[in-house]
């Protein structure tokens, strides 16, 4: 049998540093001098820190159990060559001796080996030292790399909330340290796709605009990307968008939504409008579409429902909780607005647990005096929420004065300037290009409280039919029905507001 030479050896430290990494060349090591290998600290506490991971490597059977240290006689050594200012050292035991290795940053290679110990052990150590100070480096770099990523990621998306909660003056001042600039005007894209092709999305929406877009992962929804532009780049037309056409085009399966030019502190409608030119956008074969503008009924029903509204949320704007860590009415109105907006989706956009999320939502629903499983209660508190935009307050602020004989929902839905946004909003469930029985189709919705298996059942229908015949009609009012955020409260309200009028 060949004997190993020191050169063989030196090749087969710089191969491994470079193709495995510390992790693969310390467990070789351990094999090759049949003891414990690893990388040891002079101050212990180091090891666990997020720059200084140990790495320990051992031959099976004496690899260091789960949760454990390095050997002590490794963690003395380092503490006494770092003390005496040495590059190595020679600690000998009871049947074992600990060979040591400064590396950098307080860091040392340590072996304890059984003696005998192979008559190389030290050259082989001294030999492995240099390339692992600089993989462990590397590896350090590339850690820091990927941290840098997440927090970056983080603060966009922390800005997206900020955005979509009215916080503008805020996301301002975070954005001011990320690149590019916030744009003011914005369109706002909403462009869905698998995860895989997330980035190949991104990066060809960055090309297109200059690299003046912000492109933000949706904390809700995985396979979707928010992305805001400048609205004069790319120039667009109704009919004609080439940024959407482009990303659209990266996969058979992408699909692009895209809002109108609004400014930046209606982000919140940007989405909205963008999430509903999605759900048209699926079905057409050139896979984007633009928000189709139509009445709106914040407008609408402003002047009509304000006192109302303001009426409504005035238990939950003067909520004070009873601890400092419980929400308060500020947090409960933007959890309410989530809820509304993505149901148990909510979740991810708070960052809370589902169980914390119901607690919050039946304390909306006892403040306010609602039943928020029944579909026109959540109606009525999407209205409210957005008849009083940034009405919550902070703890410790005046509650907003309500005035003392605030109108009824009925007598707000009254109002013929709500009538007619309702007669305009419904008129496509019953014109020529009305699938048949779609407005047979939406109230039997609608009256389910928007749940698909009894509707179904209620148009004695399969599930998949059900779903088919809303899909179908998602296209015909440029809305999107089956996800949220879903324009069933709207249809609600203007079933009602018909109603009533009649």
């Amino acid at each position: 049998m060949r004997r190993v030479s020191r050169s063989d050896d030196v090749l087969k430290v710089h191969r491994l540093a470079h193709g495995g990494g510390s992790a693969a060349l310390l467990e070789w090591l351990a094999v090759r001098l049949g003891g414990w290998a690893g990388v040891v600290h002079a101050d212990p506490g180091a090891e666990h820190s997020a720059d200084h991971d140990p790495h320990p490597g051992a031959v099976p059977g004496r690899r260091q159990g789960q949760g454990q240290g390095p050997p002590e006689a490794a963690v003395r050594g380092a503490a006494e060559m770092a003390a005496r200012g040495v590059s190595s050292a020679v600690l000998h035991g009871a049947g074992s001796a600990t060979l040591l290795f400064a590396l950098d940053s307080g860091r040392a290679l340590a072996a304890v080996l059984p003696l005998p110990h192979p008559p190389d052990a030290a050259a082989l150590l001294a030999d492995a030292a240099v390339p692992l100070a600089l993989v462990l480096r590397a590896e350090e770099a590339e850690r820091r790399e990927g941290r840098a990523a997440i927090a970056e990621a983080r603060a966009r998306e922390a800005v997206l909330r900020l955005l979509m909660n009215g916080g503008l003056s805020a996301a301002h001042q975070i954005a001011e340290a990320l690149r590019p600039p916030l744009p003011d005007p914005v369109r706002l894209y909403v462009a869905e796709c698998r995860t895989g092709r997330r980035a190949e999305v991104a990066r060809l929406c960055q090309e297109l605009t200059g690299g003046r877009a912000w492109v933000v992962p949706c904390p809700v929804y995985v396979r979707h990307l928010i992305i805001l532009v400048p609205a004069d780049a790319p120039a667009v037309s109704a009919d004609h968008d080439p940024l959407a056409g482009a990303l659209s085009a990266v996969a058979p399966d992408c699909a692009v939504g895209v809002s109108g030019e609004l400014a930046l502190s209606q982000a919140p409608t940007a989405y909205t409008q963008a999430f509903h030119a999605l759900a048209v956008a699926r079905g057409r074969g050139e896979r984007h579409a633009r928000f189709g503008p139509g009445p709106e009924l914040a407008l609408a029903a402003h002047e009509a429902g304000a006192d109302w509204a303001g009426a409504l949320l005035a238990p939950l704007h003067a909520y004070e909780p009873r601890r400092p860590q419980d929400p308060g009415g500020q947090e409960l109105r933007v959890t309410a607005h989530a809820w509304l907006n993505f149901g148990s989706h909510a979740t991810r956009l708070l960052r809370v647990h589902r169980n914390t999320l119901s607690a919050r939502i039946r304390l909306v629903e006892t403040l306010l005096g609602l039943d928020l499983a029944r579909l026109g209660d959540q109606a009525a508190l999407s209205l409210a929420l957005r008849l009083t935009p940034g009405a919550g307050r902070g703890r410790g602020a005046a509650a907003p004065a309500v005035p003392a004989a605030a109108p009824g929902l009925d007598a707000v839905l009254r109002d013929p300037r709500l009538t007619a946004w309702a007669r305009s909003h419904l008129s496509r469930l019953t014109g020529p290009d009305a699938p048949a029985g779609a407005r047979a189709t939406v109230r039997t919705w609608l009256a389910h409280d928007a749940r698909l298996v009894p509707a179904a059942a209620a148009l004695g229908v399969s599930v998949p039919g059900a779903r088919k015949r809303l899909a179908r009609i998602e296209v015909l009012l440029e809305r999107s029905l089956l996800q949220s955020p879903s324009v069933r409260y709207d249809l609600w309200l203007a079933h009602r507001a018909e109603e009533l009028a009649e």
